[in-house]
C-alpha cells in the first residue's frame, strides 16, 4: 500500500506508481490513512472492497488531479514561497515534457540533485533529450500561435501539423539554430497532400521529405498552412485578425479592443459601394478613431492576402475574379513587403521577435499571462544573455537559462491569472 522506508528517504530507483502520479514520496499522514485499509477490509467487505477503496482514494487525491505548488515562505519577502524539491521537479518536468516527472528526476530531487543552478540546468538538458520534449515544445508552439486545432479534414490537418513540427524540431532540437530561422527557412517538410495543396514540387518519398520553396514566394513558418489557417473570419481570411496574430503573438504588442458600439461580428462594408472588393471595404477601418490600431494590423494582414484560409495561393478575392489581390503589406515604421517570405525577413530586421519568444515561453512556464516589472526585468535579462555579442536567441538556450535561474525555484502569490481574456 505504501513505499518502504528506503523509498521514503529518497532511494527511488523503482519508483512506485503512486509516487510517480502524486510526484512526491508519501507523507506520514498519507501512509497513516492508507494503513487503515487492511482493517477496513476485515470489517467492511473483504479484500475486494479494500482494494476498491484504495483505488478511489488514490484517484481522488488532490495531488493526482492538480499540480500543487505551496512552497515555503521566504523570510523577509512578502508573498514569495520557495518550491520544495519535488515541486521544483514537477514544474521542470511539466514545462519540458508536459507530464509528471520521470523516475530518474524524482530520484534526483529526493537525493539532493536539484539544489544548485547547475544541477537544475543539467536535469533540463536531460529532459530535452527525451523524445517527449519534442511533442511538448511542438504543442507549446501550437497553442502560442493558434494552430493546435485546424479547421480541415484529418489528412490535411495531419500533413500541416507534421510540416510545422518538422521545422520546429530541425531548428530547435536537431540543429540548435536561432528561433527566428523558423521565419526564413528556404525549404519545408511536405508530403504529396501538401505538395498538391501548395503547388510545390512533389517530395522524394510519399511519406514526406524536405522540398525547396524555389521562387514560390513562400518561406518559413509564415508560409505554413497551419499558421495561415488560423484566425479566419466571415468564411474568408481576415487581414485584421492576421495582423493581430503577428503583432500580439510574435511581437507581444497589446492591441486595444475596438471602441464600444463597434460591431466586430459584421464584415466591413464600403459606404459608397457595398459590393466593393475586399481591400476597398477594409479601407473603412482608416476612418475616425479606428485608424491608429488598424494601421498597425490591417497593413500586415493584407501582405498575406494572396494566401487563403487554408494556406493556398490565390490571385483574387474568394469568388471574385474581378478583385485582383495585390498582396502589398506594410510593417508600419519598418518597411513594405509582399508575402510571407518578405514579411519574415522584415520582422527579423524590425527586432522584437526574440524578446517576444522569451516572453511567451516565460508565460507558459509560470502559467501567468499578465506580467509585472519583476517579470519583465527577468525576461530582459534572459534576452540580453541569449543575444550577447550579437548572437540570435536560441529557444533551447533561453529555456535552460530560465530554469537554471533562482527565480524558477520560487512561486509568487497571485500566479495563474490566465490569458488576456481571463482564460
Amino acid at each position: 500500500m505504501h513505499a518502504g522506508g528506503a523509498e521514503r528517504r529518497g532511494v527511488l530507483r523503482g519508483v512506485p506508481a503512486h509516487v510517480r502520479a502524486d510526484r512526491h514520496p508519501p507523507t506520514e499522514r498519507e501512509i497513516a490513512a492508507w494503513s487503515t485499509l487492511p482493517a477496513h477490509a476485515t470489517t467492511s467487505g473483504g479484500l475486494a472492497f479494500a482494494v476498491d477503496s484504495a483505488i478511489r482514494m488514490f484517484l481522488q487525491h488532490p495531488e493526482l488531479l492538480y499540480r500543487v505548488e505551496i512552497g515555503t515562505p521566504v523570510a523577509g519577502e512578502t508573498g514569495i514561497q520557495r518550491l520544495d524539491k519535488n515541486e521544483l521537479a514537477t514544474r521542470l518536468s511539466f514545462l519540458v515534457l508536459g507530464r509528471t516527472p520521470p523516475a530518474w528526476l524524482i530520484d534526483a530531487a529526493e537525493g539532493g540533485g536539484l539544489e544548485t543552478d547547475a544541477q537544475v540546468e543539467a536535469a533540463a538538458r536531460q529532459l530535452l533529450e527525451d523524445p517527449r520534449a519534442r511533442t511538448r515544445i511542438a504543442r507549446f508552439h501550437g497553442m502560442w500561435l493558434g494552430y493546435e486545432r485546424l479547421p480541415h479534414g484529418a489528412a490535411l490537418t495531419r500533413a500541416m501539423q507534421a510540416e510545422t513540427r518538422a521545422l520546429i524540431e530541425r531548428v530547435v532540437f536537431d540543429e540548435r539554430r536561432p528561433w527566428t530561422d523558423l521565419l526564413v527557412a528556404d525549404d519545408t517538410f511536405i508530403d504529396q497532400t501538401l505538395a498538391d495543396h501548395y503547388g510545390l514540387p512533389a517530395p522524394a518519398t510519399t511519406s514526406g521529405d524536405w522540398v525547396d520553396y524555389g521562387d514560390s514566394g513562400r518561406r518559413g513558418l509564415l508560409s505554413h498552412g497551419s499558421f495561415l489557417s488560423g484566425f479566419a473570419k466571415f468564411d474568408d481570411t481576415s487581414p485584421t485578425q492576421r495582423g493581430i496574430l503577428i503583432r500580439s503573438r510574435l511581437f507581444c504588442m497589446t492591441i486595444e479592443p475596438p471602441p464600444p458600439g463597434v460591431n466586430v461580428d459584421e464584415p466591413p462594408t464600403s459606404v459608397d459601394d457595398p459590393d466593393a472588393c475586399k481591400e476597398e471595404r477594409y479601407a473603412v477601418h482608416g476612418a475616425d478613431g479606428c485608424a491608429g490600431c488598424h494601421d498597425l494590423i490591417d497593413k500586415v494582414g493584407f501582405g498575406l492576402e494572396n494566401y487563403d484560409q487554408a494556406g493556398r495561393y490565390r490571385e483574387h478575392d474568394a469568388g471574385r475574379p474581378e478583385c485582383t489581390i495585390r498582396g502589398e503589406g506594410e510593417l508600419t515604421g519598418v518597411g513594405t513587403f509582399n508575402g510571407p517570405a518578405e514579411l519574415g525577413a522584415l520582422m527579423i530586421e524590425a527586432g522584437g521577435v526574440d524578446a517576444c519568444v522569451a516572453t511567451q515561453l516565460y508565460r507558459f512556464a509560470v502559467g501567468r499571462y499578465h506580467l509585472d516589472d519583476a517579470d519583465l526585468n527577468f525576461i530582459d535579462r534572459l534576452v540580453r544573455n541569449a543575444t550577447a555579442g550579437g548572437a540570435q536567441l536560441r529557444f533551447d538556450e533561453v529555456l535552460l537559462d530560465m530554469v537554471a535561474s533562482p527565480a524558477f525555484r520560487f512561486r509568487r502569490e497571485g500566479e495563474g491569472d490566465g490569458g488576456p481574456n481571463g482564460d
